[in-house]
């Protein structure tokens, strides 16, 4: 079977989905390796490097590939060109794609959503969408430092004592979690709030204070580990209790998402204006609407001295390591599902019905259906 990896071409796209490293892997696996020429060099890996490893160049890999390996969903255009009844394994943002998997769906695509990947232990090495989480969690630690008019840490110099920066994260899910540690590391103060209780060990083991807010939140993580939408009311008392945590903080890291859902706001417009001038937020929900009432995705906005970021696909920023990352959890995936091989579907395994969006000609992922019927 021939593994096809196109180069992206989604609009400051740099990763890609294999690297030259995991090439032998593959081959060793019985496959054949074909990588579209550039399509690594964005990333920092030249065609070259593939070429070492056992991979054969093309000009063109939709329509020969057995199984095609990508970052961003392929586009409607690019799906015609997909080899009829192929795999693919790629990030397809299902909730919000319905022309791109239903065009799966119709050239009988084998197509597996990355981003759906089930949290359970076994499932670890091949969760892209952690993976992802962590670099976009250090980026936005570096973007906020960049603008932020203060120092993170606590400088003593001849002229005068400079007090570290507060930083307030909201979500210690992955993303979270690094940004926690990657502030800690530059010498912030950092308080960070999870609905989840059950999280407050691992935010403390990283050197930052957890606050507490006094709200029911038992029902707060679904059965795959991912957190769960809370009722409107829930979210209006959580704002109310923030406030104070909100407007004492210089830097504030939002990092709250709920599956195939717009993401809760967090931060009001009042919130905002009590904020110091010069104070930064960066949304890393803004690709799903933004957790600050005032986020633009992909700008940066100012109200009242307050920098409001909504950076968007922030891995792409660091493609070198984020394509490492994604790939091994791609060529991870990859051989969990082939046998003597071939692709092989064991439907009754949660770790290939999980992801399983199209087969055979039908959209099989339940939630994914609802949301493009």
């Amino acid at each position: 079977m021939i593994v096809g990896v196109p180069k992206e071409t989604v609009f400051e796209e740099r990763r890609v989905a294999l690297v030259p490293e995991l090439v032998p892997k593959l081959t060793k696996a019985g496959l054949e390796v074909i990588v579209q020429s550039g399509a690594g060099t964005a990333a920092g890996f030249l065609d070259g490097a593939y070429v070492e490893t056992g991979a054969r160049l093309d000009l063109e890999v939709f329509d020969k590939a057995d199984i095609l390996l990508k970052v961003q969903r392929p586009t409607v255009d690019e799906v015609g060109r997909i080899k009829e009844g192929s795999t693919l394994i790629s990030f397809l943002q299902p909730y919000s794609a319905g022309a791109e998997i239903k065009a799966l769906a119709t050239q009988k695509v084998t197509a597996f959503s990355m981003e759906l990947m089930p949290r359970i232990t076994r499932a670890q090495p091949m969760d892209a969408l952690s993976a992802m989480s962590t670099v976009s969690g250090y980026k936005a630690v570096l973007i906020a430092a960049s603008h932020l008019p203060k120092f993170f840490p606590l400088l003593m110099t001849a002229a005068g004592t400079m007090t570290p920066a507060r930083v307030f994260i909201i979500g210690a899910g992955v993303a979270g979690l690094q940004a926690i540690g990657t502030a800690r590391r530059l010498g912030a103060v950092v308080e960070a709030y999870d609905t989840r209780p059950a999280v407050k060990e691992q935010v403390e083991s990283l050197g930052a204070k957890f606050v507490e807010l006094r709200l029911e939140t038992k029902d707060a993580e679904d059965k795959s580990g991912y957190a769960k939408a809370q009722s409107e009311e829930f979210y209006r008392k959580q704002q109310e209790m923030m406030f104070k945590w909100v407007t004492s903080a210089d830097v504030v890291i939002t990092t709250a998402l709920v599956p195939g859902q717009r993401a809760p706001v967090l931060i009001t417009a009042e919130m905002v204006h009590g904020m110091r001038p010069g104070s930064v937020i960066v949304d890393l929900a803004a690709e799903q609407g933004g957790n600050c009432a005032l986020t633009t995705p992909g700008q940066e906005v100012a109200r009242q001295g307050v920098a409001i970021l909504g950076p968007t696909n922030l891995p792409s920023t660091v493609p070198f390591h984020a394509s490492q990352m994604y790939s091994r959890t791609v060529a991870n995936f990859l051989s969990h599902l082939l046998k003597e091989g071939k692709i092989h579907l064991d439907l009754n395994d949660e770790l290939t019905r999980g992801p399983l969006v199209t087969h055979q000609g039908e959209i099989l992922h339940e939630a994914v259906k609802r949301a493009t019927s």
